[in-house]
C-alpha cells in the first residue's frame, strides 16, 4: 500500500487515508445557516474517497465572520442542518472535521465574487475587533482593540463552538490560528502592539492562543483530535516567523494538540511570497523534526506521487488539498489508481472502476 493511502490513528479515531480536503470557504451561508449547498460540496468529497474533511473556516461569533456568507456555529440553529452533513460524510467513509475562527479585523468583508473588500458599518458591515486599532488595508476602518472582557468573550466563544460541532456529529475540531485572522493577529507583532499580557513577548502573544486551546480542550472529548492551523511564517520582515512555529508547536502539543496543519501569509496585504509546487512542505517538515508533533502539508500539491514523495520522505503526516480537490472531487479515488494502489469505491460507482 502507498503511505497516501494508507490510515492514520489520531487518537480514537482511524482515517483511511492520508488525503484530508483543507477547509474552505464558500461564502454560500445565509446568517451562518448552512445550506444544500454545503452538503453536495462536502459530500462529494466525502464520496471522492479522502480520509478527513475538513469544513471551511465556521465563525464562533457573528462579528467572527469574514463575510455576511460565511457559515457560523453562534447559535443552537445552526446544528440542525450540520447534522445531516456530517452524518452523509461519516456514510460515506470519510471523518467529518470544522475549522473554527474568528476573522478579527479582516471580518465584515464583501464575498470574493463582490470584491473583497471591507464593508463599512454604513453599507451594512460590522465593527471588527483585534488586538491592536490596526486595520488591514490602510483604507479600511480601524478595528476596535479588544479588552479583557473583550478576550474573555473570545475563549469563550471558541469554547461554545467546539461544544455545538460535538452536538453536530464532528469528530475533529481545528482551530484557525493563521492567514491574519485574529488568533494569527495576536501571534504577530505586525498586528499586535499590545502593552499588557497579551502583547509584547513570545509568551503573552501566544497566550490568547492557549487560552483557547485549553478552553476547547476542556469541553472537547480527549478520544477525538484537535488541530491548530497556523501560519509558519508571515513572509514579512519583523512578523511571525518559523523559529517561532517551532516553538509555538512544542508548546501545544504539551497542551493537547494533535496536529498542526502548517500553512503561512495572509497578515500583511503585501508580503512577498515565493510560490511554487509544494511550496511550504518545508515549514511542516522543520516543525515535525523539531517539536515531534504531528504535521499536515499544504501549498500546490496536486499530484498524487507529489503528496506520496512528501509522506515517504517523512515531510509530513497528513496531505491536505483544496483548489485541487476543487478541479477534482475524487482526487483520492484517482490517486489510488495511479499508485496502483486499492481505494473502496462508492457501490453506486461501481460500473465506472
Amino acid at each position: 500500500m502507498s503511505k497516501l493511502l494508507s490510515p492514520l490513528k489520531i487518537r480514537d479515531i482511524e482515517l483511511r487515508n492520508r488525503i484530508v480536503i483543507s477547509p474552505m470557504c464558500m461564502y454560500s451561508a445565509v446568517d451562518g445557516f448552512a445550506n444544500d449547498w454545503h452538503l453536495v460540496h462536502l459530500g462529494s468529497r466525502a464520496t471522492g474517497g479522502a480520509g478527513l474533511v475538513i469544513q471551511e473556516a465556521t465563525a464562533v461569533s457573528p462579528e467572527g465572520r469574514i463575510s455576511p456568507g460565511d457559515l457560523g456555529l453562534y447559535n443552537e440553529g445552526h446544528i440542525e442542518m450540520l447534522q445531516r452533513i456530517t452524518s452523509f460524510i461519516h456514510s460515506q467513509g470519510a471523518i467529518a472535521g470544522i475549522q473554527i475562527a474568528h476573522a478579527g479585523r479582516k471580518a465584515s468583508c464583501a464575498k470574493p465574487w463582490d470584491g473583497g473588500k471591507q464593508v463599512k458599518k454604513t453599507d451594512g458591515g460590522w465593527t471588527t475587533v483585534a488586538p491592536s486599532a490596526l486595520p488591514f488595508y490602510p483604507d479600511d476602518e480601524a478595528p476596535q482593540a479588544l479588552d479583557i472582557d473583550g478576550i474573555q468573550k473570545v475563549i469563550a466563544d471558541f469554547q461554545n463552538a467546539a461544544k455545538r460541532a460535538l452536538k453536530a456529529g464532528y469528530k475533529l475540531v481545528e482551530i484557525h490560528a493563521a492567514h491574519g485572522y485574529l488568533v494569527h493577529q495576536f501571534l504577530s507583532p505586525l498586528s499586535n502592539h499590545r502593552t499588557d499580557s497579551y502583547g509584547g513577548s513570545f509568551e503573552n502573544r501566544i497566550r490568547l492562543l492557549l487560552e483557547i486551546v485549553e478552553g476547547v480542550r476542556g469541553v472537547w472529548p480527549l478520544y477525538l483530535p484537535l488541530f491548530v492551523r497556523i501560519s509558519a511564517t508571515d513572509w514579512a520582515e519583523g512578523g511571525w516567523n518559523l523559529d517561532e512555529s517551532v516553538k509555538l508547536a512544542a508548546i501545544l502539543k504539551d497542551k493537547g494538540v494533535d496536529l498542526i496543519d502548517t500553512s503561512s501569509g495572509g497578515m500583511v496585504h503585501n508580503a512577498k511570497v515565493t510560490v511554487g509546487p509544494g511550496y511550504m512542505v518545508p515549514f511542516a517538515e522543520r516543525i515535525k523534526k523539531e517539536s515531534g508533533i504531528l504535521t499536515g502539508a499544504v501549498g500546490l500539491i496536486t499530484q498524487a506521487q507529489q503528496a506520496e514523495d512528501i509522506l515517504q520522505k517523512g515531510e509530513a503526516d497528513l496531505i491536505l488539498i483544496a483548489r485541487e480537490s476543487l478541479r477534482n472531487p475524487y482526487f483520492a479515488i484517482n490517486a489510488a489508481k495511479e499508485l496502483g494502489d486499492e481505494h473502496k469505491w462508492p457501490l453506486q460507482y461501481l460500473r465506472a472502476k
